[in-house]
């Protein structure tokens, strides 16, 4: 269970591995959204400069509504487990206290626990004083710009392409080629975190982003 006390408080880490690659597929899979829907056969210069420059500024304000939303999860984060603390010390018997104990722990780490050692939790967090109100901490806001420049920087390798090479297809296949690769990188190190074949994920991870834009495209995202 997440101690009440402390549950506010992030991990060393501003952001959670999973929570950096998410924000980068996120960012790659509209920034091609963007670059796949451009007429590039027959669009100028100045056409193609203006779809990118309305791409970046699509990641940004996603990226800043991301970091909104990160902030919201924080509070709401602290407080269930403000609530999960409450219904410990309420609770109207000790193997209720101790389901919701177990209940708040991940599965397979319950499922190793012994009732004696539900109890000693359930008996640690009764002696804990009446927790603050959850409040927002600087690593919070820290996380939340972390999110948003994520989301926003991640579009950058992929339109770097047109704005240095003239010619608009090659540009196109150069920059697609990037964004392969970054999804490929994003499920090499998804892998990394989650215990699968890293080559295996890194090549599912191309298929799933380019199925999610083609699915944007076709919805006219």
């Amino acid at each position: 269970m997440v101690d009440p006390v402390t549950s506010a408080k992030l991990p060393d880490r501003i952001l959670d591995p999973m929570d950096r690659i998410s924000e980068v597929l996120f960012g790659l899979i509209m920034a091609l959204t963007f670059t796949c829907t451009l007429g590039v056969a027959t669009a100028s210069h100045i056409e193609v400069r203006t779809m990118l420059i309305s791409a970046l500024g699509c990641n940004l304000a996603w990226g800043i509504i991301d970091g909104g939303v990160h902030l919201i999860a924080r509070l709401n984060e602290g407080g269930r487990a403000i609530l999960a603390w409450r219904a410990v010390r309420d609770a109207a018997d000790v193997g209720t206290a101790q389901r919701i104990v177990a209940n708040a722990i991940p599965p397979l780490l319950a499922s190793a626990l012994a009732p004696a050692q539900l109890e000693l939790i359930r008996q640690n967090l009764r002696q804990l004083p009446e927790p603050a109100r959850p409040r927002l901490m600087k690593e919070d806001w820290l996380g939340a710009l972390g999110i948003c420049l994520l989301s926003f920087l991640s579009t950058f390798p992929i339109v770097i392409p047109f704005l240095f090479i003239e010619e608009a297809r090659l540009a196109l296949r150069v920059s697609n080629a990037i964004a392969i690769t970054m999804l490929f990188l994003c499920g090499f190190m998804y892998a990394r975190y989650s215990g699968f074949r890293p080559i295996a994920m890194g090549l599912s991870m191309v298929v799933l982003g380019s199925a999610l834009v083609g699915v944007a495209i076709a919805l006219g995202g």
